[in-house]
């Protein structure tokens, strides 16, 4: 007998209020970090300073131990898309970096990322940071209740490659609340009008990950760094959203006022 395809949970009041509480935070934790993110900083001791942020105040950091991954956060730094273990790695001048955090506060997860700058960064990976951001907050916009997750995908694939940069398909969005990764899957390019049509309560990721040159992406020896196969500078952004009786609301907005680089 064939499986009913799982749907998406459809969450109430409670729920959003849980998930207010745990984006907020998980947006605390990046505008936190921001200061530090610098020349000169490893990739492991912004794991470290995040890590104990998060045990000073009471929640537990998702990623460590998921699936056997050894960190509490994600670095991706310059041609690394997603999942960018931190270590040794010395951030310098004209780096970009994505860092990518998943609290979990009083049992619901947030889940956000941003890109930083390192010092003096190029123009072209300006533009690229900017495009990546405008694409994601393109996505966020579609979202509402009827309209579908190809209508999501569209409006940031139709922008992204208008401009030149390829969006990686070899990861995706996806729900969220009790648990870290769920129904449905939130792919980043799509056909208006096609896939899982949007009802109020459900709640999911959009994070977007463009690249200047191909879209293809190659893991590395440690199972988890996903790369540019030509080696070419990708960004990356990411909230988490809940359809709304009337659009959207984004749970991971930064209080600081820093969704987008340049920080002040």
């Amino acid at each position: 007998m064939l499986k009913k395809p799982q749907q998406p949970v459809i969450h109430g009041a409670d729920a959003f209020a849980a998930m207010r509480k745990a984006g907020r935070f998980t947006a605390e934790i990046l505008d936190y970090i921001t200061p530090f993110v610098k020349p000169g900083i490893t990739t492991g001791e912004i794991d470290r300073l995040c890590h104990e942020y998060h045990l000073a105040h009471g929640a537990v950091p998702g990623p460590l131990g998921f699936h056997g991954y050894p960190k509490s956060i994600c670095t991706s730094v310059n041609h690394v898309i997603c999942h960018g273990v931190p270590g040794d790695l010395v951030l310098k001048d004209g780096d970009i970096i994505n860092i990518d955090v998943t609290p979990i506060v009083d049992g619901w997860f947030g889940d956000s990322s941003r890109m930083f700058f390192v010092g003096n960064v190029s123009r072209l990976a300006r533009d690229l940071v900017k495009a990546t951001h405008e694409a994601m907050m393109r996505g966020v916009r579609a979202v509402k209740p009827g309209a579908t997750l190809g209508d999501v995908g569209y409006a940031i694939q139709s922008f992204a490659e208008a401009r030149g940069y390829s969006i990686v398909r070899d990861f995706a969005g996806h729900g969220i609340g009790r648990t870290m990764h769920t129904v449905p899957q939130v792919l980043h390019y799509g056909t208006p009008g096609t896939d899982l049509r949007l009802e109020p309560g459900m709640f999911f990721t959009i994070e977007p990950m463009l690249n200047i040159g191909g879209p293809d992406a190659r893991i590395l020896a440690d199972g988890w760094t996903a790369i540019t196969r030509d080696g070419s500078l990708s960004a990356q952004f990411e909230h988490t959203v809940a359809v709304t009786e009337t659009g959207v609301e984004i749970f991971t907005l930064s209080p600081s006022g820093w969704n987008a680089p340049p920080y002040a």
